[in-house]
């Protein structure tokens, strides 16, 4: 694996900027080499952490893909980007399930500053124990000042490993580090080279699911929603299928964007807090298209879809079904929803007084107060054309 890696020379695209000035950056992969596991020092979540650190044999022997990337990358926002897209890129296809606490997934970073104007690399520390991205990104951003500190007051790093310490917010001395002469690398006879030949590698191209950046491109240029809700809406392989089937069925692809990325994925969330035991039978993408085409029609309003969704999450009915359990009934009887303005005005001639005056802002406090009178059940636009007849009177 040392002289003939699986692969080499790749690289992937990650996105940079942020919202203000998007762009795209190359990050080069050096090469992918397949390891048996080592032991696992575990230096914390022990009474006696403090004073010793355990050793966990329990993956010892088992083999790993480690990917090593080039030197491109200029700062632990980086560096977080480029674990996120490396992650979906195996998950989609089911290379890993990435579960970091299980240990399918790990990363050490090397990290080494330089003096600006300089064209060589300074010396590179190693830092492990990086459990997840968000202590990588804390862990680069400590260590990236630590040095540049060094250097500025004169000194110079040293060579070696170093682990994260969570608890205290930084990088902490491990080991030396050693050079490449240390590895002692030697080849194994039991392990022949592994050939592939152009045909397995078609055969395997084919097989391939459509990657996360080509699905993003596709649902802007399909759907027409915003890069920002393909990013959501493509995090995951499931979410972006599920999207795309709420989409077969029937709903409109920025009403189905939006209804996903809000109602959905915040009881998703909430079932799967901590400690949160409740059982459901979230409804499957028909469902959800049913009650999109419903709130699209005018059938129900939005606000009757929000109240009744939850229901649907707990029992896995359609909302046809919760309802009619439920009695809801849209209000669109003119005289009834007439009736209702006048009495919401006449509680309030302050306000009225207001809009009369020119604040014409106060009508959304009305329309407000309107729908809450009616539990959301009448239609909004209607609602605000009799609410501006009855002000303009």
């Amino acid at each position: 694996m040392y002289e003939l890696p699986l692969a080499t020379a790749g690289f992937l695209q990650i996105e940079v900027g942020g919202a203000a000035q998007p762009a795209r950056k190359r990050i080069g992969i050096t090469r992918l080499h397949m390891e048996e596991d080592a032991a696992k020092a575990l230096h914390e979540g022990f009474v006696d952490s403090a004073k010793f650190t355990y050793v966990d044999f329990n993956r010892c022997g088992m083999p790993l893909i480690e990917i090593v990337s080039e030197p491109d990358m200029r700062a632990p926002s980086e560096a977080h980007a480029y674990l996120i897209a490396l992650k979906q890129v195996l998950e989609y296809t089911e290379v890993s399930d990435c579960n970091m606490e299980e240990g399918s997934l790990r990363c050490d970073a090397n990290v080494s500053v330089r003096i600006r104007g300089t064209e060589k690399f300074g010396t590179r520390t190693e830092v492990k124990n990086l459990n997840s991205f968000r202590h990588l990104q804390r862990a680069l951003e400590y260590e990236i000042e630590r040095q540049i500190g060094v250097l500025e007051s004169g000194g110079h790093t040293e060579q070696e490993t170093r682990l994260y310490n969570v608890s205290a917010g930084r990088t902490e001395t491990m080991r030396s580090k050693e050079l490449a002469h240390d590895y002692r690398y030697f080849p194994e006879p039991d392990l022949l080279p592994v050939t592939c030949d152009e045909q397995r590698l078609e055969e395997v191209r084919e097989q391939l699911p459509e990657l996360p950046d080509t699905k993003r491109a596709r649902f802007v240029t399909a759907y027409g929603i915003t890069s920002y809700d393909a990013d959501v809406l493509s995090a995951t392989r499931e979410r972006a299928d599920f999207f795309e089937e709420v989409v077969r069925h029937g709903a409109a692809p920025k009403l189905a964007a939006n209804w996903i990325q809000t109602q959905y994925l915040r009881l998703e969330s909430a079932g799967n807090a901590p400690g949160n035991e409740t059982t459901h039978k979230s409804p499957a993408a028909r469902e959800i298209a049913e009650l999109l085409l419903m709130i699209d029609s005018g059938e129900i309003t939005a606000a009757v879809g929000k109240k009744i969704f939850p229901r649907m999450w707990q029992t896995g009915q359609g909302a046809r079904s919760v309802i009619l359990e439920e009695g809801i009934v849209k209000m669109d009887d003119a005289s009834t929803m007439e009736q209702t303005a006048r009495a919401i005005l006449a509680r309030d001639p302050n306000n009225v007084a207001k809009y009369r005056a020119g604040n014409e802002s106060v009508l959304k406090f009305f329309i407000g107060q309107f729908m809450r009178e009616t539990q959301g059940q009448a239609n909004p636009q209607t609602a605000t054309e009799i609410l501006r007849r009855l002000l303009a009177e």
